[in-house]
């Protein structure tokens, strides 16, 4: 749907999911209607340019790279809607600017996590315009993003994997990989996106590991359990194929057809399953990921070596998972406090 006005050519339309008019509790956007040539250069203000540079120079994902372009849209209608009819250029927005599109979008009722993205996205856009030469300081550099309450991830008890791994019913095809989808995924801890971009290359059927390209385009050796190999396997045999037979640079979770089976398929899949074992709704493949941590870090595994498997860049990030539960609190209470 478009919001037109037919009477004049010299505006143009502007697409709905451009209004904020996504949630009725948000203060909606009044339609901005604008020259075109005005509206294009707004829009081209080196947007292109830079979402290309991350791409092909920092290597972001394509999920992440639309996002930005969101918010560099969300950026531009706020700088439009505010500017009173006059000119709008990149040399005008100071901190001030930036500081009051981060407050209207905290009060419209984003979370706090979007916002910071959003400021993230931006200081990212004004480094690579001062780096570029376009602009002479960042004005986004010193503007300080939301805080951010840390949650403690959501993870599956050990009680509840045998029970989850055994819910595929693995006399049809789409139980086995079903089930060699759930392996995988506790085995190494990976992210859905990650076990998507999986090629049968990058198993190494006979040291049990997996290459995984992880956010950035940054590799990591996995290994993998003895299990989830023989998943793999019976999956691949299910499809006529064997590790030396299947087409390498093919996905490893194919079609009969050769083709991926989608994001969705796979991530709807496993959020069945863990339902039905826990009980619990909104569990989705990366809580397997949490458990994977979690559960290691139970066991005595050391949280470097986790930070590893995990693919995190920093520390920090493997940190959340130090998280001790109810009754791991209690027991060392208990063992260690000098008073009984």
């Amino acid at each position: 749907m478009f919001f037109t006005r037919p009477s004049c050519s010299f505006f143009i339309p502007i697409p709905e999911s451009c209004c904020r008019l996504r949630h009725p509790c948000r203060t909606p956007y009044r339609p901005c209607w604008t020259t075109s040539n005005k509206y294009r250069r707004l829009l081209n203000n080196h947007r292109e340019e830079f979402l290309d540079h991350l791409l092909k120079v920092r290597s972001y994902s394509p999920k992440t790279l639309e996002a930005y372009r969101r918010d560099l849209t969300e950026f531009f209608q706020f700088l439009q809607e505010t500017s009173k009819g006059s000119e709008v250029s990149m040399e005008a927005v100071d901190r001030t600017t930036i500081r009051r599109f981060l407050r209207y979008e905290m009060e419209r009722g984003l979370a706090p996590r979007t916002v910071a993205r959003r400021l993230a996205c931006l200081k990212s856009y004004f480094k690579y315009l001062l780096v570029s030469g376009i602009l002479k300081t960042n004005p986004a550099e010193l503007v300080k993003a939301p805080k951010l309450k840390k949650s403690i991830p959501h993870f599956i008890g050990e009680q509840f994997i045998d029970e989850l791994m055994n819910i595929p019913d693995t006399s049809t095809l789409a139980g086995i990989r079903d089930r060699a989808v759930l392996e995988l995924f506790y085995a190494t801890g990976i992210r859905l996106a990650e076990l998507m971009a999986l090629r049968v290359r990058d198993v190494r059927w006979e040291d049990n590991l997996i290459r995984v390209t992880g956010k950035g385009n940054k590799q990591r050796l996995v290994p993998i359990t003895a299990a989830a190999r023989r998943w793999l396997n019976q999956y691949l045999q299910a499809l006529g194929q064997t590790p030396k037979t299947a087409d390498p640079d093919g996905p490893l979770f194919a079609k009969p057809n050769g083709r991926s089976w989608s994001v969705s398929t796979i991530q709807k899949r496993v959020k069945k399953i863990l339902s039905l074992a826990t009980g619990a709704s909104g569990l989705g493949p990366h809580a397997l990921r949490h458990s994977f941590a979690t559960h290691l870090l139970d066991r005595g595994a050391d949280i470097r070596a986790i930070k590893d498997l995990l693919g995190h860049s920093s520390l920090s990030s493997t940190q959340i998972y130090t998280h001790l539960r109810p009754e791991q609190m209690k027991r060392i209470h208990e063992q260690a406090h000098p008073h009984g």
